[in-house]
């Protein structure tokens, strides 16, 4: 197989993994370099596997079954709780909706000036515009193409003078420079590894099996096996590698140019754009802040989407970006009262920070469980039948859950 037919393969995993690196996870990554250098990359080291084994079991919940996450998760949870966790996601996801905006639009401001609540609002209308009137088989392509925007964050790594022999130690060696340090991993962690991305890259293999006519459930056609569980690790392994490696050179890139200077205080990735302008010049500035504009394109969608299919899941309504509006009322309602109620939130008096910080903690507090729901999915032959996980799957899946429980414990620990 060339490497042009390899990319065509890529898909959900790809677009999961570039969603992960939004606004406020550039504002995290920006906060870690900023503060403590290169030497928190290792978090991310040890975040790959992790990550990609959540993923991937996402991702064969639904293709083997059929169904999202959602509806999965009824199979082992109580109704009530599951409605519980899927109503944590939607009030994460609108904080995090609002948050993004808020960021694309204070870069607009900066890199063509403006009222930046203006852009806000343009950006909030485009995205909902998008998911409304372009259907799936065609959004899906807009939402690949657009995961280019993250070589914006490589590039910067290009423009200035790194220590590389710090940067390796930071990515192999584990430093914890007190409880400063804790929260910052516990928030990496958080925005790392989230729920939204759960649900969000189970129900993309669900709407390719409905858009892609050869393609049926692996539960009832096994011949497909093969080749769908290869294209799933293809794309995931891809998917989280770009992750991974645009939160790596936005560490790096604010280590080498904002920690060096001693711009240790930025409170969003807009920060982060600004304090780069007289550190690393123009050009540094205009693709950090446009990597910003791109990356929260990118991520709106998938933040809003993942709420509508975990509440169509459950609700058993008709939830897909390729039906019509009216078709689909319950999904498009709630995209689009979670893009309302995320817009509204930069109108009011919260400060954002604090509202990504109770994002991150109902996130930290919803992942646990969903995550234990997920493993137990993925381990039960009655739901899975021959296409269980495999022993190293399970193994990574359950030590992510671990790992996500010590993050939430360590969250209530050291608060802010």
């Amino acid at each position: 197989m060339n490497i042009m037919e390899r990319l065509k393969r890529l898909g959900p995993g790809l677009v999961t993994g570039a969603a992960d690196d939004d606004p406020s996870g550039i504002a995290t990554y920006s906060q870690a370099g900023a503060q403590f250098g290169p030497s928190l990359m290792w978090t991310m080291t040890l975040a790959y596997p992790l990550m990609v084994a959540v993923q991937l079991a996402c991702a064969r919940v639904g293709r083997v079954t059929g169904h999202g996450l959602g509806r999965s998760l009824n199979a082992v949870f109580p109704r009530w709780l599951v409605i519980g966790l899927i109503a944590l996601l939607f009030i994460a996801n609108t904080i995090n909706v609002g948050a993004d905006l808020a960021a694309m639009g204070e870069a607009s401001a900066l890199v063509i000036g403006g009222w930046k609540r203006t852009a806000t609002v343009a950006f909030a209308l485009l995205s909902l515009l998008l998911q409304i009137y372009v259907p799936y088989h065609r959004y899906s392509s807009i939402l690949k193409w657009m995961t280019l925007v993250l070589l914006a964050y490589v590039a910067l790594i290009l423009m200035v003078k790194v220590d590389w022999s710090a940067a390796a130690r930071g990515l192999v060696i584990p430093t914890i420079a007190g409880a400063g340090a804790i929260t910052t991993i516990v928030a990496i962690f958080g925005t790392t590894i989230s729920p939204y991305l759960f649900f969000w890259q189970a129900a993309q293999e669900v709407e390719e099996l409905d858009q892609i006519k050869e393609r049926q459930p692996l539960s009832r056609a096994r011949a497909q096996a093969s080749d769908a569980l290869r294209r799933i690790r293809w794309d995931t392994f891809t998917g989280m590698a770009v992750s991974t490696i645009v939160a790596l050179a936005i560490i790096l890139g604010t280590a080498t140019t904002l920690h060096a200077a001693g711009k240790t205080d930025i409170q969003s990735a807009a920060d982060a754009a600004q304090a780069l302008k007289p550190i690393a010049g123009k050009f540094a500035f205009a693709l950090f802040s446009l990597g910003i504009i791109g990356t929260g394109l990118l991520a709106v969608p998938v933040l809003a989407g993942s709420s509508a299919y975990a509440v169509c899941e459950i609700g058993g309504w008709n939830g897909s970006l390729e039906a019509k509006p009216l078709r689909a009322k319950a999904f498009y309602a709630v995209i689009i009262l979670g893009m309302i109620l995320g817009l509204a939130l930069d109108w009011t008096p919260i400060n954002p920070m604090k509202a990504l910080f109770w994002s991150a903690v109902i996130n930290g507090v919803a992942a646990v469980p969903v995550l234990i729901g997920l493993m137990i999915i993925v381990s039960k032959s009655s739901i899975m039948g021959e296409f269980v996980a495999p022993p190293l799957l399970k193994f990574l899946g359950w030590l992510a859950t671990a790992v996500m429980g010590a993050a939430a414990v360590a969250m209530i620990a050291f608060p802010g």
